[in-house]
């Protein structure tokens, strides 16, 4: 989704991909390992900067490009921050941004003395390689976890998981900012996302009934990570509006986020065209609305039968004022294999519009 606004914007762009058929293939110039620096540190001698569209890539791997002065951004020192969630956890603690009650533990007792301080439950989260769900459960007993504590007593480098407070929320908010390495910074509206089974279903921008003081604090606080993280590109802020109206921080995201997606047609500049000229340190681009209302519904699993391709004709008919973004990837279970965005000056049938498309390519 890079590939429209790098044309635009006259960047050449080149890609390693992990295996061959990759969605990212029509830019990809070839296929590698992105943990082995021998593989990589070849790729990155050939551009002007590299960046990311996950945050996977190894620490020894990010330090030693920028050890052979290439440009990396956002940079490990910074990315670190998202790969682990403890460090995150106590670095925003440390910057006196909002985050839910948290620990560090290391042992069964640890965890269930958490779990009888906090009214009998907690979030469980292991601190590397989560996402949309996975490494993260609700629980009432450090029993319920009893495995990963079993891996990393079997690690033996001394590992803990982090434990937080379950928050009453309202709903769930994300913001987006882009920083460039000379510090300018924009923030997109405020939006409120809808989670399906720890996945992104929903997105709608801007988050109802945020004008004023709610927005106002989340852009603050996402502009505060940004610039006390040293991010570079764009970085998504996931958010818990609590129902004693507080805003708490609950995951970083340091790339272009599924929360973002409605910005490539809702917004001025969209966020993948931000992410370039970020990371190479050019103006930034207006954040505003081409409407009222922006609606992104995500399109997970594919449909039942068949390819999205397959039912293309119909739910472009039937929706010829929905954009349709498919991701070139085949059906899964949960998977995200494209989204749908509406836009326009009414709510209710922005989300019409946008849930029937959906619906249209899955059913």
């Amino acid at each position: 989704m890079m590939i429209p606004a790098a044309i635009e914007l006259g960047v050449e762009l080149r890609v390693l991909a992990e295996a061959e058929g990759m969605s990212a293939g029509l830019a990809a110039d070839r296929v590698g390992d992105y943990t082995d620096i021998d593989q990589v540190l070849p790729f990155a001698r050939e551009v002007d900067v590299v960046t990311f569209d996950h945050e996977h890539v190894p620490q020894d791997v990010l330090r030693a490009l920028v050890d052979a002065g290439v440009a990396v951004h956002p940079g490990p020192d910074a990315l670190r921050y998202a790969q682990d969630k403890l460090l995150m956890r106590e670095r925003l603690s440390e910057l006196g941004l909002p985050v839910p009650e948290w620990a560090r533990v290391s042992t069964p007792g640890e965890l269930d003395a958490f779990i009888g301080a906090h009214d009998g439950a907690a979030v469980v989260k292991t601190p590397r390689g989560g996402y949309d769900g996975k490494g993260v459960r609700v629980v009432r007993s450090a029993a319920e976890v009893a495995e990963w504590f079993s891996a990393i007593a079997e690690d033996g480098r001394d590992g803990a998981l982090l434990v937080e407070e379950l928050v009453d929320f309202r709903r769930e908010l994300a913001q987006l900012v882009a920083r460039r390495p000379s510090g300018e910074v924009a923030a997109w509206p405020l939006v409120e996302t809808l989670q399906v089974g720890g996945v992104c279903s929903e997105v709608i921008a801007p988050a109802p009934h945020s004008a004023g003081r709610l927005s106002d604090v989340a852009a603050d606080v996402a502009i505060s990570i940004a610039e006390g993280l040293g991010v570079t590109g764009v970085l998504a802020v996931e958010l818990f509006e609590t129902t004693d109206d507080r805003i708490l921080v609950n995951e970083l995201a340091m790339r272009p986020h599924n929360s973002g997606h409605w910005s490539m047609d809702g917004s001025t500049t969209g966020q993948f065209e931000q992410h370039l000229r970020a990371v190479l340190d050019l103006p930034l681009g207006g954040t505003g609305t081409h409407a009222d209302w922006s609606v992104m519904v995500n399109l997970l699993g594919g449909p039942a039968e068949g390819t999205l391709d397959d039912r293309y004709r119909g739910a472009l008919a039937s929706h010829p004022t929905v954009k349709v973004h498919n991701y070139g990837k085949s059906p899964r279970p949960g998977r995200k294999v494209g989204h749908v965005t509406a836009v326009g000056d009414d709510l209710d049938e922005a989300v019409y519009e946008a849930r029937a498309a959906a619906a249209g390519l899955q059913e």
